[in-house]
């Protein structure tokens, strides 16, 4: 068995695409059907259902890939240990990330990480939406709950807070609420229900079951700019609308706490890009943690 067939294996499963996969090892998609072919008949099995628009894992192929995955680890464990050239701090790191985080905390930050390590690429991912470290969408994820799913390292960066806010703008024409049944005679800005990725980030029924926004927005960043726009009131992060001297806070007895996570697979541990990365996030969150 070659283990480049199985490393372009794991790049076909993690992607579910041949093109895709191939787009990423920086080879010809032919090469990348062909060795997968090669791969299939050393083991005289199917391991992937080839469709038009990407491939499925055949349950042969499921079963190969915890083992192809394996495999993975002790050969960066042992390219690290003999001193490969990943020890200088080389090639990319993906960290996905929510949308707030990612913007306002971490774009600001990371730019110091690339300047001191040349040869490394960030790339940063900071969407709404969830990511699998098994299918490497990215090296790196950051979420507002443990991992409990997958062979996965994880460990908790900081607590943060939300709350709500209004524009200065807004409060100005309409009385601020002195009690939570005042919201009713409010506008409020919400996200949009059916595209919650995680149950931790449906926030409205801590403050209220009767939360009914005419506004809905799938991005935290969104939320905010159409608070200080006016829009009404919204549940934002504490640690974002205290950048903007428009918003003042509406009923700040009523606060939601919730943790940023931060986690990537086991079998990229032993990969000194990911550890430096890793830590330079925690460290960074760490000396400002009072802002969250």
């Amino acid at each position: 068995m070659n283990w480049d067939d199985v490393r372009i294996f794991l790049a076909v499963a993690r992607a579910g695409q041949i093109l895709a996969a191939a787009r990423r090892l920086g080879v010809n998609h032919a090469t990348v059907a062909r060795r997968v072919s090669a791969l299939e008949a050393a083991l005289k099995t199917r391991l992937l259902t080839r469709r038009t628009n990407g491939c499925d894992l055949t349950p042969a192929g499921e079963a190969f890939l915890l083992s192809a995955e394996r495999m993975e680890a002790e050969m960066l464990s042992v390219r690290s240990s003999l001193g490969d050239e990943d020890v200088a701090v080389s090639g990319s790191v993906r960290i996905g990330a929510p949308d707030g985080f990612g913007v306002t905390f971490l774009a600001p930050r990371l730019g110091e990480l690339t300047a001191r390590y040349p040869d490394l690429k960030i790339q940063l991912v900071p969407v709404p939406r969830s990511f699998s470290l098994s299918r490497r969408e990215a090296d790196i994820a950051i979420t507002v709950e443990r991992p409990d799913q997958g062979r996965s390292v994880a460990r908790k960066l900081v607590d943060y807070s939300l709350g709500l806010y209004a524009s200065r703008a807004y409060l100005a024409d309409n009385p601020p609420p002195a009690a939570i049944d005042d919201l009713a005679g409010h506008r409020l800005v919400g996200y949009v229900d059916d595209l919650v990725i995680n149950p931790s980030l449906n926030y409205a029924p801590d403050i209220t079951r009767d939360w009914k926004p005419a506004f809905e927005i799938s991005s935290a960043l969104g939320q905010v700019e159409a608070v200080r726009a006016g829009a009404g009131i919204g549940i934002l992060h504490a640690f974002i609308a205290r950048l903007h001297d428009d918003l003042v806070p509406v009923l700040p007895e009523k606060t939601i706490r919730r943790a940023y996570w931060l986690s990537y697979h086991e079998s990229v541990r032993s990969l000194r890009r990911i550890h430096v990365v890793a830590t330079f996030i925690s460290d960074a969150v760490a000396r400002e943690a009072a802002r969250f």
